[in-house]
């Protein structure tokens, strides 16, 4: 029992021969500790792509990473096989957002840990990793207010509008850049998107009604949270 504690509590190297105990050691305390992981990213996830697929894909990682350290221990041959074996491997996936990747190394490295038998690091790393993560949660921090919004105008082609919208604008916006224009409807229509900055005293509703007015009644979009935008 005293053996087994102090294994345990050691952050030295243990990667030599394992025994069944070192397996359901391994296994269990990755799977928990990722476990801890996947509800604090539950957690502290804001908007609307939570995936539950995900949060189980971060569990599962960790406790197979884990596994594969287990395997691999020092014998470079293992690992060299399993870096060919792994290569054929493609992940197509984007990540919805940023935050996500962040996630997927805490868990890699849990699992690295805790299959190299680094217990105690592995543990230590994952209270003190969720902490952080709650931390800046909490604290809202790096938060920015976002004055810039994108504009989104669909309009004939015949219609002048570098010499209309200027007109629209100037009472209602404080500043306003052209960001993209396209043909959109097999070139019936042209799609002009802008970056704009609203006056206080103006409200999108305004915006919008004074542009439908102009443009024949053809969409008009006016997203809030342009850093979240695909343009």
């Amino acid at each position: 029992m005293n053996q087994s504690v102090s294994t345990l509590l050691t952050l030295g190297d243990s990667s030599g021969v394992f025994s069944q105990l070192d397996i359901l050691l391994v296994m269990t305390l990755s799977f928990f500790l990722t476990l801890v992981l996947g509800y604090v990213y539950r957690w502290t996830h804001n908007g609307v792509s939570y995936s539950q697929s995900y949060v189980q894909t971060l569990v599962i990682m960790g406790t197979v990473v884990a596994l594969i350290m287990l395997i691999i221990g020092s014998n470079i041959a293992r690992a060299f096989a399993l870096v060919g074996a792994l290569s054929i491997v493609r992940f197509r996936n984007a990540m919805k957002e940023t935050r996500d990747v962040g996630f997927i190394f805490m868990s890699m490295a849990i699992g690295m840990a805790i299959g190299t038998r680094f217990y105690l690091l592995g543990i230590l790393a994952t209270f003190l990793l969720a902490l952080f993560v709650i931390m800046m949660f909490k604290g809202n921090l790096f938060a920015r207010e976002m004055q810039e919004r994108i504009l989104r105008i669909r309009v004939p082609l015949e219609l002048e509008y570098e010499s209309i919208f200027p007109a629209i604008f100037e009472p209602l916006l404080k500043s306003w850049r052209l960001v993209s224009l396209e043909t959109v409807r097999a070139g019936e229509l042209q799609e002009i998107v802008y970056s704009v900055v609203l006056h206080k005293d103006s409200s999108p509703q305004q915006l919008l009604e004074a542009l439908r007015q102009t443009n024949g009644n053809q969409k008009v979009t006016l997203v809030m949270g342009q850093q979240e935008v695909d343009l």
